[in-house]
């Protein structure tokens, strides 16, 4: 099983996830590059000359990661089929996108776990869903979050502990598990050199891929690769609403369960709910037959 956080998180943030998945498997947590203790190097955005060292950070070059730290595995790889991956936010969005990488390479997987997967509203793809003043001001929005003299002091504003805890009290609406350990786990690697290029990456992401779009290519050839999703049903950012539709759209879902209740991370918030979830999924042998799919609310 290979867990992908978040942004802003790290490997850390499955900190009550790991060791109940790792009685009954093996587990890989990863930092994706910029986050957590991985590497921070300076951001190249799509229209930008390349220079050296510079990466241009997008879901291609974290799905590109976490398919190389498996093939990095490669002599302890686990039997084709076996492979599951499990991604929180923008990590879902890392793992549909590896999981299509993987198929293109001819590695079977036995699923991938969505939880509370980043909706990406502000895609420019999207953007004719958006309010008229949103869109309006959208141009003055990007040339501003491409300028390192905006992005450098907004992120030391935003990347402090008690700025953090002001995010988690939304993203955590129950309150559980909001601890010290939490907060410092997530400010710790803001402090780190080059923290801030990869948040004007990530910012600058206004045309990458979308989930539908890789539920759709997973949903395509037989047998589809099964997904099934967590949400949170009180997510202030992904509405779960959306991953209804989602689940009602794409034969390649199996399964969705959306917690009364809990925000954008549950398997944080409440684990004692999500990993049992995770374990019966584990546990199961994923069924290839579309007819299987359940959805439960």
């Amino acid at each position: 099983m290979v867990l992908i956080h978040g942004f802003g998180a790290s490997s850390e943030h499955w900190r009550h996830t790991l060791p109940a998945l790792s009685e009954q498997a093996r587990v890989l947590a990863v930092d994706l590059l910029g986050f957590g203790a991985s590497d921070k190097p300076r951001s190249r955005l799509a229209d930008e000359p390349e220079k050296p060292g510079a990466v241009r950070y997008c879901f291609d070059l974290w799905a590109e990661q976490v398919v190389d730290s498996l093939e990095a595995l490669s002599a302890t790889m686990p039997p084709q089929g076996s492979l599951q991956l499990i991604g929180n936010s923008i990590g879902g969005m890392v793992a549909l996108r590896a999981a299509c990488l993987l198929r293109q390479r001819g590695i079977a997987l036995a699923q991938v776990v969505l939880i509370d997967c980043a909706q990406r509203t502000l895609d420019d793809k999207r953007a004719a869903d958006l309010p008229w003043w949103e869109r309006s001001s959208r141009p003055l929005l990007k040339a501003l979050v491409r300028q390192r003299a905006v992005i450098e002091p907004l992120f030391r504003l935003l990347a402090r502990p008690a700025f953090i805890r002001q995010v988690l009290a939304q993203a955590y609406p129950s309150g559980a598990h909001v601890d010290d350990e939490l907060v410092e786990l997530l400010y710790r690697p803001s402090t780190s050199p080059g923290a801030s290029e990869s948040f004007r990456g990530f910012v600058n992401l206004f045309n990458d891929h979308l989930a539908p779009q890789l539920l759709e290519l997973l949903s395509q050839n037989e047998p589809a690769v099964p997904v099934r999703m967590i949400w949170g049903e009180a997510d202030p950012w992904e509405d779960p609403a959306e991953a209804r539709r989602w689940a009602a759209q794409f034969s390649c879902i199996r399964e969705l369960v959306v917690l009364p209740g809990l925000g954008h991370c549950p398997h944080d918030e409440a684990p004692e709910l999500v990993n049992p979830i995770l374990l019966r999924w584990l546990l199961d042998a994923p069924s290839p037959d579309a007819s299987s799919r359940a959805q439960r609310a």
